[in-house]
């Protein structure tokens, strides 16, 4: 990245601050971690609705997130699209799910600065759901301070019209070399004055070690701040942990706030990051076999998350170095933020063969905004959207091209499926346009209203390939219904949106049983 490239990113970190209308309303407390992926979001998420069943206005925020599965927020000031459609912005998955959790419409300042990663050391940085552009880690760490003033009055904004703002901190609360940069932990804390509560998962063990060495990392400022402590993900009998409880508070002179048990419904909520498909995943028996490939920038992995809950569905993800099995029925290619270098990653593979010898048995292809791209003749990307500039062969199963040019497209969308005429709900996310002669042959068609259609979307002749842009598709039951009875197998009764909801309910049902809401909501201020 070039000086000026730097100066010109720097430039459009613009915001529109809101005139200070008077005090901070809401009560606020910020939840962080001894280290990523301890449950902080579900954790947030389930705070979330308890407190909103109990009649207050409620908001989650979080200042820096990192994050390929995003969502679709309407709050924008992005000019209209050219095809005057509003362009919408994105927040991180986690935050749109805690919105839900709130019964509040997802805003772009609940998760002001989003980071999308592109490659080992670099990534799309979006800021209030605008992208300002690619950059690498070094370079954003020495200009994420001046996001600052932006994150802290989306803060302001949330905390002037509701009761509470349940703030999420992110990865590690105690990485001490970060801190004069730091615009989402304690620095922020400090510049936002919240009271802090760490989590530890003790499922992961270490957690005595994990709240000690937090305590002795942080200065006695960021130590004052903190509130409290909570276990997060215990089996068994907590007991026996009581002594460890005792020592930790000795140790740190931090309260114990209870302890959090296992809560086994976690997996029918929309996964944070990739860190989740490290996992091993629950065995399927279902009859139709679905292959989805582990792309190196997968994005939006939770698209796939309805057709994991079908019982006639076998989804198996098929990790780098492994051979695309040749029973499968349906080959899936997710959605990335790294297009061509996917493509690479396809061929060094072999997966092309694969597919290939897939398509010629019969069997069928799905492409989602990313592999949709990949699924025509070539991905051409000449100004280094997406990385190094150039041009690179696609898996030629649909007769079309895309450029990596314009501006990012984010919208929400209704649509319905040209080939069983269901209706269809999702949302557009992608840089990217896609043109050729394929697009005769469209898989939906978006509906803006007045009659107004445009095809989305392509269907290879034999009907066995098939992609577009459209995020969320599988979500709307009567959509994946019709698309399951297509590739052979037996739709369920899911209601899947129903069971999300009822998640939901469940894990704030969990917080209340498990946690003194009572005594955190004293401890907000």
């Amino acid at each position: 990245m070039t000086p000026p490239q730097v100066a010109e990113m720097i430039a459009r970190i613009q915001y529109a601050a809101r005139p200070d209308s008077g005090p901070r309303r809401a009560r606020s407390l910020m939840i962080q971690g001894t280290s990523s992926d301890v449950g902080k979001s579900m954790v947030v998420a389930g705070l979330c609705r308890a407190y909103a069943r109990r009649g207050l206005v409620v908001r989650p925020f979080k200042a820096q997130n990192m994050s390929n599965n995003a969502a679709v927020a309407a709050d924008s000031d992005l000019p209209a699209g050219p095809d005057g459609e509003p362009q919408h912005g994105e927040i991180g998955r986690a935050q749109a799910l805690q919105a839900r959790a709130c019964r509040a419409a997802p805003s772009i300042h609940m998760n002001p600065v989003l980071l999308k990663p592109q490659s080992e050391i670099g990534a799309q940085v979006v800021l209030r759901g605008r992208v300002l552009g690619n950059c690498p880690a070094k370079i954003y760490h020495h200009m994420r301070r001046q996001l600052m003033p932006a994150v802290v009055d989306s803060f302001e904004r949330l905390a002037r019209e509701s009761d509470l703002v349940l703030v999420e901190g992110a990865g590690s609360g105690a990485e001490v070399y970060l801190r004069s940069s730091d615009i989402t932990n304690m620095r922020f804390a400090e510049e936002a004055d919240l009271p802090v509560v760490f989590l530890s998962d003790i499922d992961r063990g270490g957690t005595m070690g994990a709240l000690v060495g937090s305590w002795a990392l942080l200065s006695e400022a960021d130590r004052a701040r903190v509130v409290g402590y909570i276990i997060n993900k215990f089996r068994g009998d907590f007991s026996i942990f009581e002594p460890g409880c005792r020592t930790i508070t000795e140790n740190t002179g931090w309260p114990f706030l209870g302890v959090l048990r296992w809560f086994p419904a976690a997996d029918r909520l929309p996964a944070e990051d990739s860190l989740a498909l490290e996992r091993a995943a629950a065995a399927s028996r279902g009859k139709v076999k679905i292959a989805v490939l582990r792309l190196q920038r997968v994005a939006n992995f939770d698209d796939l998350d309805p057709l994991v809950a079908e019982p006639d569905v076998n989804l198996i993800w098929i990790q780098p170095g492994s051979a695309i099995p040749g029973d499968v029925d349906v080959v899936v290619i997710p959605g990335s933020k790294a297009t061509r270098i996917e493509l690479d990653l396809i061929r060094r593979e072999g997966w092309d063969i694969d597919i290939r010898a897939h398509v010629r048995r019969g069997g069928r292809v799905v492409g989602l905004c990313a592999g949709y791209q990949m699924l025509g003749r070539v991905v051409r990307d000449p100004m280094g959207v997406e990385g190094l500039p150039g041009e690179t062969e696609g898996l030629g199963l649909l007769d079309l091209e895309t450029d990596m040019s314009g501006d990012k497209r984010l919208v929400e969308v209704d649509a319905f499926d040209r080939i069983s005429s269901v209706r269809v709900t999702g949302y557009e996310m992608h840089m990217g346009r896609t043109t050729g002669a394929g697009l005769a042959r469209p898989w939906m068609s978006l509906d803006f209203g007045g009659g107004a259609i445009r095809p989305e979307g392509a269907v290879s002749h034999d009907g066995r390939v098939a992609g577009g842009y459209l995020h969320g598709i599988f979500a709307g039951d009567a959509f994946r219904s019709a698309w399951l009875r297509q590739v052979g197998a037996q739709a369920s009764s899911l209601a899947f949106e129903a069971r999300v909801e009822e998640t939901l309910e469940t894990l704030a049902d969990h917080c209340e049983a498990n946690l003194d809401l009572d005594a955190l909501f004293a401890l907000a201020r």
